[in-house]
């Protein structure tokens, strides 16, 4: 038998990686985009005739304001509509220096064609920059070298331009328009608040008293909280939307209208009998063993009743806060103190079955955000959660904390676009505001499906889109699986879900945008089951999880489930990791979660149901961790290595991009890791099958709009890549492979095709896991591993002069030989003895 006892520590390496000049090889021109030609005579002088429409447009709306009141003066709004199936050159409508900004670009589908629209706002005066571009059309205008300098490419795609009207700047599906155009509703208003350079200013103020005046004059009422990202700013304002069409000049420096995300979702649960001498049972076998160091779970939701006999040795009653408008902090509604149950104890239907001691390592706190469904209104659930981070950071800011929060908006995410809740997620991990000081570590619900009635399963669920703010890159996104599938309550009923399959209630990203949207969700925790009979799908006892009631002085019990009891466990993994290594930063503890984690034979099974050949294909597993993430995380795993399966655990940093005196912006370093390898033990066991297993994970600053689909806009500030040297190849030849910079001559390019999911599928969002499957003596030869930069917008948006930045990430490897009885461990405990000997020898020297 294979020694498999995870006992041993982990191996940490802080800033090991060695760093080199980088840049991206040569990829290949790719295909060029065809224009279908026009006639320029007439094509030029219809769109002259557009654009001298929208000039006398902005006189007119220059009539119906009071110009000398604006600090920013006038301009309009422009619309570009393309010619059917063909592809507009959109970036080339904007130019920063005359503050010509584009705002938004969006596809619309019609009778099977696709149509680009973009919109950007013109200030007064410079419509010229569009009849300048029409003039070089026109006159087939070259550069002294003779290269095309005729924007034909961009003025063949443009059928018509004209004043943007409301129907241009909403960005959200059109299905979340009100039914009733003239009702008063929120609506949520991205305002363009673009930076010309750090050293300059960058009139937000100015943008934003400006939109008030205009809103006041329209009668339309503004929210005061305000939330800000790089080049936009979003409030909310409550208007019909007839209102909103009919007034141009407020439009003109909005870049995107949404639906307000106002309500926040509460998952019912049902109550099982109280028993309080299960409480007082279990309180006897607690062993709290806890550190000014420990770390704390802090719940935001509705509140936590901390009196509770089974939460009580956790908090303080000061831990317990609130930024709603009543200023009392404890649970009404419940939700909160039942995620507290499980953050703090996990399923209590497994504690109270124990006679075991239980130790628990972390402590607990609650922000309460929300006291009833609908409340929040004309607040963006960004600031919601921002604020509710600032209230206890504030009262305790010494404390090491993870975040869990178990509420979404119960709507959808657009296939996965960025949101303003889920771009406020990705700021607060990051820290953006702290210049990633203190970054963050939030665990959140990926959202629910409804199995009621006559349930399709799985289908049901892989329609079913992950729920605002899930898509948020840097968190960690939980959805549910289950392993109970015991019913003693009827015998008429029987489990819809198999045991160790995707959870009845959990929301699935099959039906996203693949390029530009990361994995979500991450990982699955237990969420529950449903039962199903003849009729449909039903709520059972049996199939949920046990956890605290808030009300204690009626019954100390109820159940809860689906993603939001799946997220607080996950709360609780990942506390039980920062208790026990508590120097590890928040992007580790999340590369650890997830690295940990696998899939169940039955999560297996739906690759197998597909593929009637046994034979998976990348394509297969990209859409298995869109269905569960990377599986259930392994705590064992996650804490410890053993002999023959092992970790390597990195924290480290790179710069990403420079930017010469002259010259361009371009990428700088990467990061090179010669790892203690256990060759020895590896080629001893030659064609023996193995596993290693790399997690790549780091936090981005978010960037969001809707020309987030364009490369000079990019959502993530930066975005990392490994790769792995393949066995026969020098470290030359790896090293000229993924690096143009290197010396030597570009190596053929190799198939590496043991990966899961490959260089095409896995680099997605903030977090890259894949595993690779071979024999040992081919996995001896791969010790050394790349970190290297893809594109962002420190590097495109120039602007905002962030080219210098840092950026670090967690890097954990692992090698595993889960059928061989091997000490692979020993053997690296020696490699790393040997260098820090040589090292200190080295120093000592010196």
């Amino acid at each position: 038998m294979a020694r498999n006892e995870f006992n041993k520590p982990h191996f940490f390496f802080n800033s090991s990686g060695s760093s080199h000049e980088f840049t991206s090889p040569t990829r290949g021109g790719g295909s060029k985009i065809v224009i279908p030609a026009k006639n320029r005579a007439s094509h030029s002088s219809k769109l002259r005739q557009e654009i001298q429409n929208v000039a006398t447009e902005l006189t007119d709306l220059k009539q119906s304001i009071p110009v000398s009141e604006l600090t920013m003066g006038v301009g309009i709004q422009v619309e570009f509509e393309s010619f059917p199936d063909v592809e507009m050159a959109v970036q080339s409508l904007a130019n920063d220096p005359q503050g010509i900004v584009l705002h938004n670009v969006k596809t619309v589908e019609q009778d099977g064609q696709q149509t680009t629209l973009a919109t950007a706002f013109v200030p007064e005066g410079k419509l010229s920059f569009y009849q300048k571009k029409l003039n070089d059309y026109e006159g087939y205008k070259t550069k002294q070298n003779g290269d095309a300098a005729d924007h034909q490419k961009l003025i063949d795609s443009i059928k018509s331009i004209k004043r943007a009207a409301f129907s241009a700047i909403w960005a959200d599906d059109i299905s979340l328009l009100p039914e009733d155009k003239e009702a008063d509703v929120w609506w949520e208003v991205w305002l363009a608040t673009p930076r010309k350079s750090r050293q300059t200013h960058n009139h937000y103020l100015e943008i934003l008293s400006d939109f008030s005046r205009l809103a006041n004059i329209a009668e339309i009422e503004v929210s005061e909280h305000k939330l800000r990202f790089p080049e936009h700013t979003v409030i909310q304002v409550k208007a019909s939307q007839r209102k909103l069409e009919e007034n141009a000049t407020l439009l003109f420096r909005v870049a995107e209208i949404r639906y307000p995300k106002v309500t926040a979702e509460f998952f019912d649960a049902m109550e099982p009998v109280e028993q309080r001498e299960w409480s007082d049972e279990l309180l006897h076998r607690l062993n709290h063993t806890y550190t000014d160091n420990s770390p704390y779970i802090c719940i935001i939701d509705s509140g936590v009743n901390v009196d509770h006999p089974l939460l009580s040795s956790f908090a303080d009653l000061g831990d317990q806060r609130t930024i709603t408008d009543d200023s009392d902090p404890t649970d009404v509604i419940g939700h909160g103190t039942s995620m507290a149950g499980l953050a703090m104890w996990g399923d209590l239907a497994d504690r109270l079955s124990s006679t075991d001691i239980e130790t628990v390592t972390h402590r607990l706190e609650s922000v309460k955000t929300i006291r009833f469904n609908g409340d929040n209104a004309g607040k963006p659930l960004g600031i919601v959660t921002e604020n509710a981070v600032s209230e206890i950071e504030n009262y305790k800011p010494e404390r090491s904390r993870i975040y869990s929060m178990s509420l979404s908006s119960g709507k959808g995410t657009d296939r996965g676009r960025p949101s303003s809740w889920s771009s406020a997620m990705d700021m607060l991990a990051v820290d953006f505001l702290g210049e990633g000081e203190f970054p963050r570590l939030f665990t959140v619900c990926a959202g629910n499906t409804e199995p009621v009635g006559s349930v399709v399963y799985p289908e049901l669920n892989y329609l079913s889109d992950v729920h605002d703010p899930a898509q948020a890159w840097n968190v960690l996104t939980v959805g549910a699986y289950t392993e109970k599938d015991v019913i003693t309550e009827s015998s008429d009923y029987q489990p819809l879900a198999p045991k160790g399959g995707l959870s009845p209630y959990s929301t699935t990203s099959l039906e996203w945008e693949r390029k530009n949207t990361p994995i979500k969700p991450d990982v699955v925790f237990e969420g529950g089951n449903v039962g199903q009979d003849e009729v449909g799908c039903a709520g059972m006892q049996d199939l949920e999880l046990l956890t605290t009631n808030h009300d204690f002085s009626q019954r100390h019990f109820r159940c809860a489930n689906a993603t939001s009891a799946a997220t607080a466990l996950a709360a609780r993994f990942t506390a039980q990791i920062k208790s026990k290594y508590p120097e590890l930063w928040p992007e580790t503890v999340r590369a650890l979660t997830v690295h940990s984690a696998d899939w169940t034979d039955e999560m297996y099974s739906l690759i197998s149901a597909e593929r009637s050949d046994g034979n998976t294909k990348k394509s297969d597993m990209a859409k298995l961790v869109r269905k569960v993430g990377f599986g259930v995380p392994d705590l064992e795993k996650a804490l410890n290595s053993a002999s023959n399966s092992l970790s390597l655990v990195i924290q480290d940093e790179l710069q990403p991009y420079t930017k010469p005196k002259s010259g361009d912006t371009k990428t700088k370093d990467m990061q090179l890791h010669d790892l203690p390898w256990p060759v020895d033990e590896l080629q001893k066991i030659g064609e023996a099958d193995v596993e290693l297993t790399i997690t790549l994970s780091y936090f981005v600053e978010p960037n969001p709009s809707s020309r987030n689909v364009l490369n000079k806009y990019s959502y993530a500030s930066h975005q990392l890549r490994f790769d792995v040297k393949h066995q026969g190849e020098s470290d030359q030849q790896f090293m000229r492979r993924i690096n143009a910079k290197a010396e030597g001559e570009k190596p053929e390019s190799l198939e590496d095709s043991n990966w899961l999911l490959g260089k095409q599928q896995r680099h997605r969002g903030s977090i890259h896991k894949d595993i690779w499957r071979g024999s040992a003596a081919d996995l001896a030869a791969r010790g050394k591993i790349a970190v290297y930069p893809a594109s962002g917008w420190w590097k495109t948006r120039k602007a905002h002069e962030r080219y210098g930045s840092k950026a670090r990430y967690a890097l954990v490897i692992s090698l595993s030989v889960p059928e061989v009885e091997v000490d692979l461990y020993s053997e690296v405990q020696t490699l790393v003895g040997a260098e820090v000997a040589a090292k200190t020898a080295v120093e000592v020297t010196t």
